[in-house]
Formats: structure tokens, sequence, C-alpha cells
């Protein structure tokens, strides 16, 4: 009975570092991922949301200026 327990606890500590191995390994396949993730956004240049919202606030009120100087050259026009 004493061998069959030992051979149990042998088999369970390797199984035990086998899923601490398989954590630590997935761990780091995500770090991976997230910085190429973050390396190709860089190289694309793209903006982050914040910036976005900035820049379409500003086309927003560019195009309701310009939509103005039409409707006062239509205006005087007439």
């Amino acid at each position: 009975m004493s061998k069959s327990k030992f051979v149990i606890n042998k088999i369970a500590k390797i199984f035990e570092q086998g899923l601490v191995t398989y954590n630590d390994l997935s761990d780091e396949i995500i770090n991976i991922l997230r910085s190429k993730k973050e390396e190709i956004i860089n190289k694309l240049e793209i903006p982050s949301k914040e910036e976005f919202e900035v820049l379409k606030k500003r086309v927003e009120n560019l195009e309701k200026k310009q939509n103005l100087k039409k409707t006062k050259k239509n205006k005087s026009k007439r």
C-alpha cells in the first residue's frame, strides 16, 4: 500500500508540475502576442480612441463651417 501511495504521489507531483509549466507557457505566449499586437499598431500609426474622437470633432466643426460658407454664398447669389 505504501508503494502505491508513493507512486501516486510522484504521479501527482509530475502532473502538478506539468500544469504549472503549461500555465507559465500560456502566459508567456499571451504576452508575446500582446507585444506583437502593439508593435503592429505602432507601425500602422493607428490613433488611440481619444485621438480619434478629437479628430472626429475637428472634422465635424470644419464641415459645419464649410456648410455655413456655402449657404452664405448661395444666399448672396440670389
